[in-house]
């Protein structure tokens, strides 16, 4: 045989191992939706309710004025519980068979939407529940975690923990009502905002990336930091009037916030609003569909191939870290000069944890976060609706831990196992 036609033998000793990822099935998701479905079928059949449940659409303020829809109680509790307990069971069989060994993200969403209905249908029987209001409100209890979450996100895909989004959106707060109390300006108390924002993000990016100190404990000292200080200067500083004029009022949106349910929901807020629309769409482009974005990705997975092909490693975590405090601030801006319109010591209230939890929930994906956060925000909105429309079949108690509640079943319940970015928490030594 010519040395042009010998085939190389390989023995089979030294042949190539190909190993294929093992694919990790979690139960807690399924046990989760099981155990929610098994309290739909309690509500339903060892508890039921009778009467007549009206969902009210329109508010006082809308042109067009729609009648509640009535739904008889018993029967749509009921049937909303066989569905639930079906989705559950599909759920399981999902998990058990399926080739990534995760729940889709529309099974969530329907049974989540249904559990609600189901819900509120159960506890208001016999009575109104301006579901519009409802809906408005959790929207407004969102924006401050959809503005942290985006910090956060952009914060941990470029290598960062940020566990100061507390911190980062308190001293927003602050600022904001105090450059608006001084100035009078709600522009310039909206710059404040996120100066302050960023100016907290500085240490955490400079404690962490060039002294290589543990982040999370960076996180939690600016937290402690943030908090003590604020309370100190605003027992100081009068920081508890702010003028209307540094306030940013609702505008609606011609024409589409007349829209019945989507118009109040949507086009008709405060510019903050707005431009949070805004920077969820910009940082999902910027992640997804830019160089920017593919560099901050590539510093978070892999700073030393990034480093590698001549990406600054320190430069780029410092800038895209100072970049997610100053959103964060933004959204400690929304709640001193819109939802509240002053400033209270620790008036954030763990939203800043909160807001962490919906990034890890949404996989550290701006869109995901994003929904992450509309939820806890949407559970805190029903807590205060269910309050204010005076239901008695729920423990008040329960409904004042109903946010936290949902947010530790979600993240410890239904995330399942994830992975964040490979080099989050970790410090970049240039070798």
């Amino acid at each position: 045989m010519s040395a042009e036609t010998a085939a190389p033998v390989v023995p089979a000793a030294h042949a190539p191992i190909v190993l294929e990822k093992a694919i990790v099935r979690s139960p807690k998701a399924p046990v989760i939706l099981g155990v929610f479905a098994l309290l739909a079928l309690l509500a339903a059949f060892a508890f039921p309710r009778t009467g007549t449940t009206r969902f009210g659409l329109s508010t006082s303020r809308d042109s067009i004025q729609l009648d509640p829809i009535p739904v008889s109680t018993q029967p749509v509790v009921a049937v909303i519980a066989v569905l639930l307990a079906l989705l559950a069971i599909l759920a399981a069989v999902i998990v058990a068979r399926g080739r990534t060994g995760k729940l889709p993200l529309w099974l969530t969403i329907v049974f989540a939407v249904l559990f609600v209905v189901a819900f509120l249908t159960w506890a208001v029987a016999d009575g109104l529940l301006p579901f519009t209001g409802l809906l408005v409100g959790a929207l407004g209890v969102s924006t401050p975690l959809i503005f942290g979450a985006l910090g956060g996100v952009l914060s941990e895909r470029v290598g960062v923990v940020n566990v100061a989004i507390e911190g980062q959106l308190l001293f927003g707060a602050f600022s904001a009502a105090l450059v608006g109390v001084a100035t009078g300006s709600a522009a310039a108390a909206l710059i404040a905002a996120a100066v302050a924002g960023m100016l907290v993000s500085f240490v955490l990016a400079a404690f962490s990336i060039k002294y290589l100190v543990d982040q999370v404990i960076v996180g939690v000292v600016l937290n402690v930091l943030v908090t003590g200080l604020t309370t100190f200067l605003a027992g100081v500083i009068d920081v508890d009037k702010i003028p209307a004029s540094a306030r940013f009022a609702t505008v609606p949106i011609p024409l589409l916030s007349e829209i019945p349910v989507v118009g109040p929901l949507l086009f008709r807020h405060s510019l903050i609003v707005y431009f949070m629309y805004i920077a969820v769409f910009a940082v999902w482009f910027g992640l997804n569909k830019t160089r920017w974005g593919l560099r901050l990705r590539a510093v978070g997975e892999h700073p030393k191939a990034a480093d590698t092909v001549g990406i600054n490693v320190g430069r780029t975590r410092f800038w895209n870290v100072s970049l997610a405090g100053a959103i964060a601030g933004i959204g400690g801006a929304y709640l001193a000069l819109d939802a509240i319109g002053l400033f209270s010591k620790e008036m954030t209230n763990g939203a800043g944890f909160i807001a962490l939890a919906a990034v890890i929930f949404g996989r550290w994906d701006p869109v995901r976060a994003v929904l992450a956060a509309l939820l806890f925000g949407f559970a805190t909105s029903l807590q205060n609706s269910l309050s204010a429309a005076g239901v008695t079949a729920v423990p008040k108690e329960f409904l004042l831990m109903l946010p936290y509640l949902i947010t530790v079943l979600a993240v410890a319940g239904l995330v399942g196992q994830v992975r964040g970015p490979a080099a989050a928490g970790k410090p970049y030594i240039k070798s």
